[in-house]
């Protein structure tokens, strides 16, 4: 086992991030930069691309100067937000528009008309998703339609998600996606090892455009010299939601995990068996490594962290994140408050991607903390929602394994297992997407032999357990379902 380091690169939504790992679990440093949100219109959401690589590459550097240059690393891995959608020329390397973000609805109507047209259940099968925009097929083809740059590209045009991207960065012209991310495109059948000529028909992608579709560990090319000091091999790549799985140890089919960031996003592991569901749940490609395949049952719920990024940035609730769990402490209940977090529609098991957002309950008792608790007990309520469709789809957690920013509130950790009735574990390093990532890294340059040695890395956990009363735990969800059929 060597003690050079593995750099990790970690694109998620509403920051880039570079981290030092050794071999053996332990983070020895990170560097983060923001990124910037445009809101073109209701319910766009767009990034630049050039940002999210400026910024990243300017997080790795400070990462490669910390392990005393690129001698000092073994391997790359990388994470990125999914779906997100970045159209480029091959040519000249530059972004032909914003990237489209996974939480943009604007083809909403498209997917509609793909609805009423019978697609879905031929795409719910094949793809194990679901007709909706968060997904990338009809944003590359939104970009194809009305992005007159992209359109007019021809044979130059590269398409890709964030990882895509910032590989052909990083080597100077290297097109590739990994196979957790391809399933995310609704353009790779999830049996499927390449790009489907079908879907991509369907949806009006050109597959030329498209990178190639590789494992999520192994040796697949090297970061240029002249751009990180020397030469570095790239050699795990994974979507975040996988990669959190994967940093999580859920190895095992029955395995769960929920990872609270801008978002929130349960997997389940399925073993080898192709995932379906009959709740609105999502089937996806955990994992792709030689002939070895894993699938996970997934339910994504849109806005999680940026709920409370809403409460502190456009509402000015709260100064910082942190605060909200002194206030969500300072009300013994929510005072008859809900809240509706669908700011960019509601997500599974719902799937309303017009739903908006709703406060119902206020009186002039009301206080500002009682609105940042109710908005904080919306997380738990939609995670119980998901666990139902789980349960249902014969995939019941047998315990929950959380990570991510929002999950370092205790307070969100507890009623969350309160909720749910069930037991919740915290690793003692919640950022498990970039210990996934630096996982499969470590497994595609051979520093391990599979990647349950590679678990070897996961940290130890903090254990909540359930203290709700039966009474209240249902006062709760009846409040949370009348509020949802109110706004249907």
């Amino acid at each position: 086992m060597t003690d050079r380091f593995i750099l990790v690169l970690d694109a998620g939504t509403t920051s880039t991030r570079a981290m030092l790992y050794l071999p053996d679990g332990r983070r020895i440093a990170t560097a983060q930069a923001d990124l910037t949100q445009y809101y073109p219109r209701s319910g766009w959401v767009e990034q630049d691309a050039e940002e999210i690589w400026q910024h990243s590459l300017a997080c790795a550097r400070q990462m490669v100067e910390r392990a005393g240059g690129v001698d000092g690393i073994t391997a790359i891995g990388i994470t990125n937000q999914r779906e997100t959608v970045v159209a480029w020329d091959r040519s000249s390397g530059e972004p032909l528009h914003r990237a489209i973000v996974w939480q943009d609805r604007r083809t909403a109507a498209e997917c509609e008309a793909l609805r009423e047209a019978g697609h879905e259940p031929m795409l719910q099968r094949r793809t194990g998703l679901v007709v909706d925009p968060y997904f990338s097929a009809t944003k590359m083809r939104w970009l194809l339609d009305h992005a007159s740059a992209v359109g007019q590209t021809g044979e130059r045009l590269a398409l890709g998600t964030v990882e895509s991207w910032l590989v052909w960065k990083l080597t100077g012209g290297l097109h590739i996606t990994d196979a957790s991310n391809a399933s995310r495109t609704q353009l790779m059948a999830l049996d499927g090892d390449g790009w489907d000529s079908d879907l991509c028909a369907l949806f009006g992608v050109p597959s030329a455009a498209l990178p190639e579709i590789v494992d999520n560990a192994g040796v697949f090319g090297e970061a240029r010299a002249d751009v990180l000091g020397g030469p570095v091999p790239i050699c795990g790549l994974a979507g975040d939601q996988q990669a959190a799985t994967i940093g999580q140890a859920c190895l095992r089919p029955g395995d769960a995990k929920a990872t609270l960031g801008t978002g929130a996003f349960i997997l389940a592991n399925m073993g080898e068996a192709m995932p379906t569901s009959g709740h609105r749940l999502l089937g996806t490609l955990l994992y792709r490594i030689g002939e070895r395949r894993a699938y996970a049952l997934e339910g994504s719920i849109f806005v999680a962290g940026s709920l409370i990024q809403w409460l502190r940035d456009r509402l000015g609730l709260i100064e910082a994140a942190e605060d909200s769990e002194a206030l969500a402490r300072s009300v013994p209940d929510n005072g008859g408050l809900f809240v509706l977090p669908a700011l960019v529609g509601l997500g599974a098991p719902h799937w309303r991607p017009q739903a908006r957002g709703a406060i119902t309950g206020l009186t002039q008792g009301t206080t500002r903390a009682h609105i940042v608790r109710a908005a904080l007990e919306s997380l738990s309520h939609q995670i119980h929602d998901l666990a139902d469709a789980f349960a249902a789809d014969g995939a019941p957690w047998r315990l929950l394994r959380v990570d991510g920013g929002m999950s370092a509130n205790d307070w969100i950790v507890q009623d969350m297992a309160n909720m749910l009735n069930l037991r919740v574990d915290r690793p003692s390093d919640v950022e498990t997407t970039a210990l996934g990532a630096a996982m499969l890294a470590g497994l595609g340059a051979g520093l391990f032999g599979s990647l349950e040695e590679a678990s070897s890395m996961a940290s130890q956990a903090t254990r909540f357990v359930p203290d709700m009363g039966v009474k209240e735990r249902a006062a709760r969800l009846r409040g949370w379902h009348d509020m949802l059929a109110a706004h249907a």
